[in-house]
């Protein structure tokens, strides 16, 4: 029979978590697998940490949302959001789904460009686009999303000396009753700077004003102040038809829906307050079907969530490197998993799980990374059990941003793999290693030599 560890007993102060009527959690369940595939089986193979993304939770999720809005409104577009996570084979699984393409820079674009998405099937959002990215959008019929009057003045220019009419919709910023309010992108709907730029624009022979475009922050918890940003959209559609006699052909009304994590300092899991897709369809397709917009001219809706249709399909993997205690007696644990992995620990509270079965005694602890930085911190304070060197934790809902914000700091980047709809394991992205380290360092040859 195998010996027992022993921990000595120690009484210390509860700093994680608040108990409620029941105390505190007295386990925290294992996450064994992810997709069946063993997570220890999958570490061994690929190395530790590990990035997984479960192409399963991706369908699943996008079919999860197109159906709620769907069901509600009966023009729907959906358009993946680059920057949340720009991975080839993640991209690809949207575009497969119907996805078009929605990017905020000339590199998101040439990403998309590359991966086979219409020049036409393409959103340009951001306020750096170059005059180099302009015209690359017009000759390929892409939308572009307007972001100040700067922007609206070189592509006036631009198109004047392509000769080529231009695709374009406007960004506009909003009081919605959030706060801090996003006014930084797009133009003021309050101050009237808005409907100028419709005015300046439908002056405009080269320039087709099609859409209307808003996105009011991010992980927005509450369904209203999307109701409200569609009324007032609607409510400029209907003044640019009452004025011009032109129609708007979408609006769209970006993203910001809240994934189910925990943000920092909350009392109440993300799992429990998150709104659901039905909630956020409601609060928008009602705000659309009630509008003065003509029954017979509704606009397309299109919507570019990024957060909550990948966050649940990401899975980081790691390995305990050793335990130690902490001058005031708590236990601390070092993982290889640091914040330039989990750049996301800086807001999120995130679940922590072991990997494989362990003994129920728990203990505060704080979950440290690798990095020689005393803010490498993935927890400050978790109830959380004994777990050995060498043994793996997983931690779950990291789909969205990590991928995109990791950083080369200290430590090599690892591979990242998907678990395709076969249970299968495929490297969609190698690590890094010395030889891609250097691959772009240039030494000037009077630095090559040294003596020491």
């Amino acid at each position: 029979m195998e010996k027992k560890k022993f921990e000595r007993p120690l009484i210390t102060r509860i700093k994680a978590g608040v108990p409620d009527k029941y105390g505190m959690k007295s386990q925290i369940k294992p996450l064994t697998h992810i997709d069946n595939n063993l997570v220890a089986d999958l570490i061994k193979e690929f190395g530790s940490p590990l990035y997984i993304i479960s192409e399963k939770t991706i369908r699943n999720t996008y079919q999860s949302v197109l159906r709620a809005f769907t069901t509600r409104y009966p023009k729907v577009q959906m358009a993946w959001s680059y920057k949340t996570n720009y991975l080839n084979a993640v991209c690809n699984v949207y575009h497969q789904e119907g996805s078009w393409a929605e990017v905020v820079s000339g590199f998101e674009y040439q990403k998309a460009i590359a991966n086979g998405v219409p020049g036409s099937n393409i959103i340009f959002n951001g306020p750096d686009k170059s005059d180099e990215d302009l015209t690359i959008a017009v000759e390929n019929g892409s939308y572009i999303h307007l972001d100040h009057f700067d922007e609206l003045h070189a592509l006036i220019a631009i198109t004047e000396k392509l000769k080529k009419k231009a695709k374009v919709a406007i960004r506009v910023n909003m009081d919605t009753g959030i706060y801090p309010q996003w006014d930084r992108f797009g133009f003021n709907y309050e101050n009237g700077e808005a409907w100028s730029a419709i005015n300046k624009i439908m002056t405009q022979p080269n320039l087709d004003l099609l859409g209307l475009h808003t996105h009011i922050g991010t992980y927005i918890m509450s369904p209203m102040p999307y109701s409200v940003a569609t009324s007032k959209l609607a409510e400029l559609a209907v003044k640019t038809f009452r004025k011009f006699n032109h129609y708007i052909k979408y609006i769209d009304m970006g993203g910001g829906f809240a994934s189910k994590n925990t943000l920092k300092g909350a009392y109440l899991p993300g799992s429990d307050t998150c709104p659901s897709f039905d909630e956020y369809a409601e609060a928008i397709s009602q705000a659309l079907n009630n509008s003065d917009i003509q029954y017979d001219k509704m606009p397309t809706l299109i919507l570019e969530t990024g957060r909550a249709l990948i966050d649940d399909a990401g899975y980081l993997l790691g390995t305990v490197l050793a335990n130690k205690r902490l001058a005031d007696g708590r236990r601390s644990m070092i993982i290889d998993i640091g914040i330039n992995n989990l750049f996301t620990s800086f807001w999120y509270e995130h679940t922590i799980m072991p990997a494989q079965e362990q003994y129920t005694d728990m203990d505060d602890t704080t979950i440290y990374g690798p990095l020689c930085m005393n803010i490498d911190v993935i927890r400050s304070a978790v109830q959380f059990p004994v777990i050995e060197k060498g043994e793996h934790v997983v931690i779950p809902r990291i789909g969205a941003y990590n991928m995109t914000q990791w950083l080369q700091f200290i430590t090599y980047r690892p591979k990242v793999v998907m678990i395709g709809m076969d249970g299968k394991p495929y490297i969609v992205r190698e690590n890094e290693n010395h030889e891609t380290m250097n691959a772009l360092d240039r030494v000037p040859e009077h630095l090559r030599k040294f003596t020491l």
